[in-house]
């Protein structure tokens, strides 16, 4: 008897109940089509802020599903060199998180060019740029080789450990990976959401190089995704909130490993993933959005240079409250010119005091 999917006969012939699917289908491409939509009317600049924030946050959260934690600002600044952007602030990244960043820009901005072997490997060599996974040495860059037992999913302490998946034997994986490149490269005739599910599923469970097939796995699905759309830009990031279902996550894959070749549920999971994403992405760009929003309203005021960079450190990550002194500082002016920069911003109803008290006065800035 089968005791995991792929040793079933049939393997890996899938289906599915289209009927269960077809409603949460159609409001994943609703929404999807949405934010696209009010992502295109922003400028080229703002796009190109949102498309930085979705794959820094896609790097650092989809590292974090497998437990490994990277410098959030390093993450940032090599997505951005990888995507020819500069910003203030920008910070030396070590060979480890740009290999990561290496594979999510060139899923995200390459989704058009076919997936190869060649192409598969470079993705993994880049993730393990030392050759290590941890303090282990493992295969990099190839196809894993069982050389030290089967490739199994294991949790619990030493002698209490609980198998929740064993792959397919490496002698298996040239054929299988094959087939599953071949199929991901064709024009099958499935919507381009369900095909990204289902190449998520497919690849995690081959499990095909000794460690990084989540990472892989998810980044397969977004390049999938950004197919769907048409576009070589992601707005969105599913590694966040597969970060947030991580458990809910892990137990899906579990359970449909261990099922028939029947992906409905697996496919219903992935689907409401997405829709929770889509439906998060308009608090995680707010601050774009209303970036966007305020220049749009202010388009025709005349603002110094001082003034534009302040305001714009004000609708990013402005830490604290804002005072004419940290004005001052931060410009590198004198009191009495911040002081002025000030005044004229609250003259023109874009800054305005804040209620609370204390020694200095604060100020915010004023959308309406």
């Amino acid at each position: 008897m089968a005791h995991y999917v792929y040793q079933r006969k049939d393997w890996p012939q899938f289906y599915w109940d289209n009927e269960v699917l077809v409603l949460k289908l159609s409001d994943v491409r609703n929404k999807q089509g949405r934010l696209l939509g009010r992502m295109e009317s922003l400028g080229f600049e703002l796009q190109n802020e949102a498309l930085l924030k979705t794959l820094s946050a896609d790097v650092v959260h989809s590292s974090q599903i497998e437990g490994e934690n990277l410098n959030s600002e390093e993450v940032r600044s090599s997505v951005a060199r990888k995507l020819g952007m500069e910003f203030a602030g920008m910070v030396h990244s070590n060979r480890v998180v740009d290999g990561v960043a290496e594979v999510t820009v060139d899923a995200t901005k390459k989704a058009d060019v076919p997936l190869t072997k060649e192409r598969l490997c470079a993705w993994h060599a880049a993730l393990f740029p030392t050759g290590k996974s941890g303090m282990y040495s493992i295969t990099v860059g190839d196809y894993r080789k069982d050389d030290k037992g089967p490739m199994q999913v294991v949790s619990g302490a030493m002698g209490l450990e609980r198998v929740h998946f064993e792959a397919p034997h490496a002698k298996r994986m040239q054929a299988e990976m094959k087939k599953f490149l071949n199929w991901f490269n064709s024009d099958v005739p499935l919507d381009g959401v369900l095909k990204a599910a289902v190449a998520h599923f497919w690849f995690v469970t081959l499990h095909p190089f000794d460690d990084g097939n989540g990472r892989l796995a998810r980044a397969i699905a977004d390049m999938q995704l950004a197919k769907s759309e048409n576009v070589n830009q992601r707005f969105y990031s599913m590694s966040t909130q597969l970060l947030a279902d991580r458990k809910d996550y892990y137990k899906q894959l579990e359970l449909t490993q261990k099922g028939d070749l029947d992906l409905t549920a697996w496919l219903v999971w992935f689907l409401d993933c997405l829709l929770r994403t889509l439906n998060n992405t308009e608090h995680s760009l707010s601050k774009v959005l209303t970036k966007a929003k305020f220049w749009e309203k202010h388009h025709q005021t005349v603002f110094n240079k001082r003034q534009v960079d302040m305001l714009n450190k004000l609708l990013d990550n402005f830490n604290g409250k804002l005072t004419t002194s940290k004005w001052a500082k931060m410009q590198k002016c004198s009191q009495d010119t911040a002081l002025r920069d000030v005044q004229d911003l609250v003259e023109k109803n874009v800054l305005e005091k804040e209620e609370a008290g204390g020694r200095s006065t604060s100020y915010c800035v004023k959308f309406q």
